[in-house]
């Protein structure tokens, strides 16, 4: 049985809004999990509902025949992310200038002991050893869900190399994951 949502959405058609408002409906809340994971559940509803701009905004630009309007909104979302953490890290180096370097906390560092928390900084630091494009593809299919093709759509690439890139940055990740636990331990 054919659904409204296997066939590409008319963005170019005269009602625009009943499409949107069926994009919206489809893949909104599993769009927000997966910004949720990168960016933290406070940004995460901006980046939707910036994501769904964006896409409002290039309707014009989206080809049904080159991409799945899933891997289309991922791609959105992911660049939107990067833009994000760009902004934050730019903020975070100007609090700093402004107010010197923060004191160390004694408190964080007995938390930073806890079992659950090392993890996940071993974790965070092995994602944040991973190229830009890695990560992408990595966090596209782990966490959003996307087949390795929705990711090849999303990140403009095509399927052998995402393919490819996945085998080649869970390799490394185990291998950074090895590295650190055995560092910290």
């Amino acid at each position: 049985m054919t659904t409204a949502l296997d066939k590409p959405p008319d963005l170019r058609g005269p009602d625009v809004t009943a499409a949107f408002a069926e994009l919206f409906d489809a893949h909104a809340r599993r769009l927000r999990g997966y910004l949720a994971g990168r960016v933290g559940e406070s940004a995460a509803d901006d980046l939707v509902a910036e994501t769904f701009l964006v896409a409002l905004k290039r309707r014009h630009s989206y080809d049904p025949d080159r991409a799945p309007v899933k891997g289309w909104l991922y791609g959105i979302a992911t660049n939107l992310v990067h833009e994000h953490v760009r902004r934050e890290a730019r903020g975070h180096r100007a609090r700093l200038r402004l107010v010197g370097r923060p004191e160390p906390d004694h408190g964080a560092a007995v938390a930073d002991r806890v079992d659950a928390q090392r993890s996940t900084e071993v974790l965070s630091r092995a994602l944040a050893a991973l190229r830009d494009e890695d990560r992408d593809a990595l966090l596209l299919t782990s966490w959003a869900g996307l087949t390795p093709a929705e990711v090849a759509a999303a990140l403009g690439e095509n399927d052998s190399t995402v393919r490819s890139r996945l085998h080649r940055v869970r390799t490394r990740l185990q291998a950074l994951l090895t590295e650190e636990t055995t560092r910290d331990a």
